[in-house]
């Protein structure tokens, strides 16, 4: 059984060969990722908080995250992240205020920072795009690494940032980087569950690599589900369900005493 990594293990691997992460939303995707061998794994709060996940996933260095919207500022962050470190988080993931990063850092919770591209806060840098082409967005990376550094985060992700600029920022950075679309060569190699089981709707993310088709699989199910259903309907409507094997019977002697019994009551 592989040992569950530590923030100090993952420090010491910079680097090293990158390790795999996923991001994963349900227990059997926890489960099955242990099972791989994937040793890194960003989770809902939910899910962490889940006795089960450990149970799932006792080896992976779990990192819960959530829109800093819905957490609030740093005595609201500070508030959320406890209960999930004693549940067993081994970071958590914070794209809040520099603040709330330095309050969480000075109780000694692992933080995971976010640079580059970053979802919640793209209004930004132009929206859903690529952060880092320009000298000045490049620039905007490197700042928001050495804030992150500063403030006491031990990890950051870098998203969807230009291959070759990353890796000038990840060659004078301390951080553990985990790159998501930015290229190979980082501490971690990020992807979600949704994307490499071919589940996701739409416009599939250019770093986005499918391995399986899990949508084509749900709806051969969601086909067989309908059609189990139906098949149902129509035995109940013509009465073919339920039949003798699917009911329990009294015996005889009972049964007559039972109707007596019945009649005299009456």
């Amino acid at each position: 059984m592989m040992r569950r990594p530590t923030v100090a293990d993952l420090l010491a691997r910079r680097g090293q060969r990158p390790l795999p992460m996923l991001r994963v939303e349900t227990l059997d995707e926890a489960r099955a990722a242990g099972h791989a061998g994937v040793p890194m794994l960003s989770v809902p709060p939910a899910l962490l908080l889940d006795p089960r996940f450990r149970e799932a996933a006792p080896e992976a260095f779990a990192i819960p995250g959530a829109n800093f919207h819905e957490i609030g500022g740093p005595e609201a962050f500070l508030t959320w992240a406890l209960p999930l470190c004693k549940a067993g988080a081994d970071a958590v993931y914070c794209a809040g205020s520099l603040a709330a990063v330095r309050l969480l850092a000075d109780h000694a919770i692992p933080v995971c920072g976010h640079v580059g591209l970053i979802p919640s806060k793209c209004t930004w840098t132009g929206g859903f795009r690529a952060v880092g082409k320009t000298l000045d967005t490049a620039k905007l990376v490197w700042r928001q690494v050495r804030a992150l550094e500063e403030a006491g985060a031990f990890a950051a992700e870098i998203e969807v940032v230009p291959h070759s600029v990353a890796r000038l920022i990840a060659d004078r950075s301390r951080l553990f980087l985990i790159s998501m679309g930015a290229g190979p060569g980082f501490g971690a190699q990020y992807l979600f569950s949704s994307d490499v089981l071919g589940e996701t709707a739409g416009h599939v993310p250019r770093h986005a690599k499918v391995y399986r088709d899990f949508a084509a699989e749900h709806a051969r199910l969601q086909a067989e589900r309908v059609a189990a259903y139906g098949a149902f309907a129509a035995d109940v409507a013509d009465g073919s369900y339920p039949g003798p094997q699917h009911v329990v019977e009294a015996g005889d002697e009972m049964l007559e005493a039972f109707r007596d019994w019945l009649d005299g009551e009456g």
